[in-house]
């Protein structure tokens, strides 16, 4: 069992997003060794279809199995959305995806308005967070189908890798993009998509100081520490006050982006150093696993 403690978390996204969600676990667990992986030559996934969806997350999911982690956290809501059933139930360790630690978060802090979700037009499609929310949780009542509002926001991932953050096109196209969910006097936001954090602030100027933005990364990283938890597979020395002060950090991409280091310390707060390259036939073996 000590053995399986210390064995590392393995993180995977379609590409640089799930930075937030890494970061998000290092603050959280910051005595974990973490192993991201992003599938930076097929990225988005967002508009693609479910079956190729399903099949690049089996090849991501099998490549972090291989390099021997304990848990495996889906970092991609898209990837979540139509693929975490399938890779829970063929992987031999945990699977957490990102979509119903959101919905838990959102159903805790609506205050009885209407709830809403951001996201790629492949997450808002599949239909998963609408499911979510209107099942409801463990002493969680659903919502109705009228207090539920989504929005497709495709263009937010390129802005956001491309650094446009604080620009005046963003911030017209979140008016755009949010307007409807802000009229609809919704109480809750979901950010459904691991780049949204990076909008964290924008987001909340359109929104209003009424409205409880939740934050997919902060929400999935508290999800993966309980857990861990639960399953006794935390590492000891995080919870003893031992020696170890930090947990590595390990990456793996399948393509090496324009600006990555540039991006991916935006993402991630820090620089990004020691990425291996991984080829599409070791992805094609690994979803052989």
């Amino acid at each position: 069992m000590t053995e399986d403690r210390n064995r590392p978390i393995g993180v995977f996204d379609s590409g640089l997003g799930g930075l937030t969600v890494l970061r998000a676990l290092h603050r959280r667990l910051p005595c974990e060794d973490l192993v991201y992986f992003g599938d930076t030559a097929r990225v988005p996934y967002g508009t693609k279809g479910a079956r190729t969806v399903r099949d690049f997350a089996r090849q991501d999911a099998g490549l972090l199995v291989g390099l021997g982690v304990k848990l495996v956290v889906v970092a991609c809501n898209t990837a979540s959305a139509f693929a975490l059933d399938h890779l829970q139930q063929i992987l031999p360790v945990p699977v957490l995806g990102v979509i119903e630690p959101g919905v838990d978060a959102a159903l805790r802090a609506s205050r009885g308005g209407p709830v809403g979700v951001i996201g790629t037009p492949g997450t808002i499609g599949s239909g998963r967070y609408q499911e979510g929310l209107a099942q409801g949780l463990p002493g969680l009542p659903g919502l109705s189908p009228d207090r539920i509002l989504v929005g497709e926001c495709p263009l937010l991932v390129p802005l956001v890798e491309a650094g446009w953050v604080e620009h005046p096109a963003t911030d017209m196209i979140l008016e755009t993009y949010l307007e409807p969910l802000r009229t609809g006097g919704v109480d809750t936001l979901i950010l459904g998509c691991t780049h949204y954090p990076l909008l964290k602030g924008q987001i909340a100027r359109h929104m209003g100081p009424d409205v409880a933005l939740v934050d997919s990364a902060e929400s999935l990283a508290l999800a993966a520490e309980t857990l861990l938890a639960d399953l006794d597979l935390r590492r000891r020395d995080g919870l003893t006050g031992g020696e170890r002060p930090s947990g590595s950090l390990e990456f793996h991409l399948s393509d090496i982006p324009w600006k990555f280091a540039e991006i991916g310390a935006r993402f991630l707060g820090k620089p990004i150093t020691d990425v291996r390259t991984v080829s599409l036939e070791e992805m094609e073996a690994a979803g052989r696993l």
